[in-house]
């Protein structure tokens, strides 16, 4: 497994401050001055607040290993970092969330109205970018961005039904493929798989090159999202950025839930059914605490962390195969760290 210690961690560190600087500080130009009061100045709250830049760093490295330019995919880069922006704002909403990045979410601040509001903005702005590059590639690259954006919206969009789903109709069935397919089409498409087809797009102009890195971006998509639902359990708040447990606060069928849910005792999966089946209002910080430490108690955490460790070595596996020669460049060093970071951080 490639490690973020060392002299490989300080590359991949690097390299994310690097081009996060690079897209939040091209997005923030972009937002409008002025304006009504509470919509260009919240469109740039997340940005502003600190945060890892994956998606973006994803799309510029991608661009860069396959010949591009830093210049040539910061339109794309950007525009991920929009979507991504407004997916967390009505992620948030939908989540009954409290913190993002170390502060208080939109929503529990201004209220639902304004954050959606937001929210939609946000898109927006995200639609400006994708038609801009119609004068900065020509019609037809600008028409294939548009299309893999429609394509990963919808995975997206499917996705959180699927996870919304569960949750509302107390789905407690469920086993580690269902958990992956959702995550493939929550997490994985809109995280790494879009980031990287954008970045080889805009690099080569070829339709028939942009999947070359879909196995790559699943698998470190899915020990991404795995990584981050344990931090949710055992991460520092202070590093973190959310609220600890909030995933339990939420209902959210992680694959360490499901786990537990498939081996704990009758009397146990009783009490944890009748729980989930509660709108988040209804918990207890003791039912909380107490379904936190049955978790913990049936080693579930370090379950699925070594199950996102796997997926991270099936990462680095495709992403050596498919970036060949690349691999040896900063930007392909960089991709293949990745799959060491995403298991190891701590944020």
């Amino acid at each position: 497994m490639t490690s973020t210690t060392g002299v490989a961690g300080g590359h991949v560190e690097h390299m994310l401050e690097r081009y996060r600087a690079l897209a939040v500080g091209a997005l923030l130009d972009d937002v409008p001055a002025g304006g009504p009061r509470y919509l260009y100045d919240l469109v740039a709250e997340y940005p502003r607040r600190w945060g890892k830049g994956l998606r973006a760093a994803l799309c510029l490295a991608t661009c860069r290993a396959f010949g591009g330019s830093a210049s040539v995919g910061l339109n794309a880069a950007v525009t991920v970092e929009l979507f991504h922006n407004a997916f967390l704002i009505h992620d948030d909403i939908q989540d009954e969330s409290e913190q993002r990045r170390g502060a208080r979410t939109l929503h529990a601040e201004y209220g639902v109205g304004v954050a959606l509001n937001v929210g939609n903005m946000t898109n927006l702005l995200a639609l400006q970018r994708l038609a801009a590059n119609r004068r900065a590639l020509g019609s037809g690259i600008a028409w294939r961005l548009f299309e893999e954006t429609e394509l990963m919206l919808r995975h997206s969009l499917e996705g959180q039904a699927i996870e919304i789903g569960w949750i509302r109709d107390n789905v407690c069935d469920l086993d580690a493929d269902d958990y992956y397919r959702m995550c493939l089409k929550k997490t994985s498409w809109y995280t790494c798989v879009y980031p990287c087809r954008a970045g080889i797009l805009v690099a080569t102009g070829r339709e028939n090159a942009v999947d070359v890195l879909d196995r790559y971006g699943w698998y470190l998509g899915a020990a991404f999202q795995i990584q981050d639902d344990a931090l949710n359990l055992t991460g520092d708040y202070a590093r973190y950025g959310k609220e600890i447990a909030g995933d339990l606060w939420e209902g959210k069928r992680t694959l360490i839930l499901i786990d537990y849910l498939r081996r704990c005792t009758p009397d146990e999966r009783e009490r944890s059914i009748e729980f989930l089946g509660r709108a988040r209002a209804e918990r207890t910080e003791a039912e909380v605490r107490w379904l936190h430490g049955r978790l913990l108690a049936y080693d579930c955490v370090e379950s699925a962390r070594r199950s996102a460790r796997d997926l991270a070595e099936a990462a680095l596996r495709e992403g050596r195969r498919a970036l060949g020669p690349a691999a040896e460049t900063d930007d392909g060093r960089f991709l293949l760290g990745l799959t060491g970071y995403v298991v190891e951080r701590t944020r």
